[in-house]
């Protein structure tokens, strides 16, 4: 069944990445309702190996803009909401009650590489799914790199070191003279081919 065109909008084709929002706040409750939703997004043998810390307060804004590059500290400081999307090498050992159909936790054990691809794929699948439930929820986003990844690994994931940070994303109500001009979007055949 098609979604419609209004949902099309508002998830992709009019949706955008914000650089700045309005000062209208997110609740703590709307936190939860994107986690709820993006954590059905499907990853390998439902892995779920990202682990997100929601910058609200300004100490951890401001923790975590100290780890950014020029142009995306003053992003973190305004947007109401940040997020760190973290990717756990260790997400295996939660197979067990996460995927409970076979013993897919020896597929893991004692095979670090295979880990960290699979931890890498799969949790920026989830911070894809953050950005599609954050849209579907009314709310925008600002996804990025720029970052010193070992800074913020050190301030947000020091206690959990088979953690490290993905990527970052700003979180609100996004200001519509925050965005630039719609960048290009090639037709299917320049980066496409069916075989």
């Amino acid at each position: 069944m098609n979604i419609g065109q209004a949902a099309l909008d508002q998830l992709f084709l009019k949706a955008r990445s914000y650089n700045g929002y309005t000062d209208e706040p997110v609740a703590e409750a709307e936190l939860h309702a994107i986690w709820d939703v993006m954590k059905m997004g499907p990853t390998s043998a439902n892995q779920l190996p990202a682990r997100m810390v929601w910058c609200v307060s300004q100490e951890s804004k401001e923790t975590l803009a100290a780890a950014c590059s020029a142009q995306n500290a003053p992003k973190i400081m305004s947007a109401p909401v940040s997020v760190v999307i973290g990717m756990d090498t260790d997400f295996h050992e939660h197979l067990p009650d996460l995927f409970p159909h076979a013993d897919a936790k020896a597929w893991f054990d004692g095979n670090r590489e295979l880990r960290e691809a699979s931890a890498f794929r799969n949790s920026s699948l989830q911070g894809a799914y953050l950005i599609m439930a954050a849209r579907a929820l009314g709310l925008d986003t600002g996804p990025m790199s720029g970052f010193d990844g070992g800074k913020v690994d050190a301030a947000f994931f020091a206690d959990t070191p088979s953690v490290r940070t993905n990527f970052i994303s700003t979180l609100g109500h996004g200001d519509p003279a925050s965005v630039y001009a719609r960048s290009p979007r090639p037709a299917f055949e320049r980066f496409n081919r069916i075989a």
